[in-house]
């Protein structure tokens, strides 16, 4: 395990066996939802920097990705990761507390935030399309489509180049831990209630989105078409980053969130 990160448990929960880390301690808890194509190791950058800063940082594997097993006998299936954030808070007792989701992780940290508004203090979405369900996104996304993009390997869609030329070990850690992060013929999590235009315009939580410049799956003219809706949102473009951005430009991400909770 990298050193960087804290040492991992299970929580039993209705329908799933959850891994999660926390950094525990006293401070406000900050939740980090990861992407698809990671899991709660995914963090190595923001663990030791969020938790330096005063915060109890908690990640976990979404149900069927990482360590975390769907439990059958114990609940439905496939379940959502709103609704395991939830009984997970619930386990321990969290007080009111941040949330952060980036790409995937946006979809559920905006499905929870829509749901359970009142258990948190503040909301970060980075380099994510929200996943939401309106014609006006999907022809944008139309619009922007590259012929092929989805045929290429997820290094080449989810890390911009600037990261890949300098970082070639990085790149094939990432690579050799997305092969394996969401576990064979794992069911993928929709979320509670699709999410809209309207279903987000009730979020009352402050919000700040997190685009990246050379990210080509939510790039940020995509993203503002759906952060415009939220009544309370900053909004911070971080250039020379692509999808993965919490890796590739790990000070000025870390930075960026720090200085948004600190006020909230």
């Amino acid at each position: 395990m990298t050193a960087t990160l804290p040492e991992g448990r299970f929580a039993s929960l209705p329908g799933v066996r959850l891994f999660y880390r926390d950094s525990g301690g006293d401070g406000p808890p900050l939740v980090l939802l990861h992407a698809n194509t990671g899991t709660s190791a995914s963090w190595p950058d923001q663990f030791p920097a969020f938790a330096a800063a005063g915060f109890r940082v908690i990640a976990f594997d979404r149900r069927g990705w990482g360590q975390s097993l769907a439990d059958p006998a114990s609940g439905p299936q496939p379940g959502s990761v709103a609704e395991d954030l939830a009984a997970l808070a619930e386990h321990l007792r969290l007080p009111e507390f941040h949330l952060l989701g980036v790409a995937g992780g946006g979809f559920a940290a905006l499905d929870y935030a829509a749901w359970r508004q009142e258990r948190l203090r503040s909301l970060v979405v980075a380099a994510s399309t929200g996943s939401f369900a309106e014609p006006e996104m999907e022809q944008l996304s139309r619009n922007i489509a590259i012929p092929g993009f989805r045929e290429l390997p997820e290094t080449f869609r989810e890390i911009g180049p600037s990261f890949r030329a300098e970082h070639p070990a990085r790149v094939a850690a990432w690579h050799a831990a997305e092969q394996v992060a969401r576990q064979p013929g794992a069911t993928p999590l929709s979320p509670r209630t699709p999410n809209t235009f309207a279903k987000v315009s009730a979020i009352r939580t402050p919000v700040l989105a997190i685009a990246a410049s050379a990210d080509l799956l939510a790039p940020p003219a995509l993203m503002r078409r759906w952060v415009r809706h939220l009544p309370q949102a900053e909004w911070l473009t971080i250039a020379d980053a692509g999808h993965s951005v919490p890796m590739e430009q790990p000070e000025i991400f870390n930075t960026a969130v720090l200085t948004f909770l600190r006020k909230h």
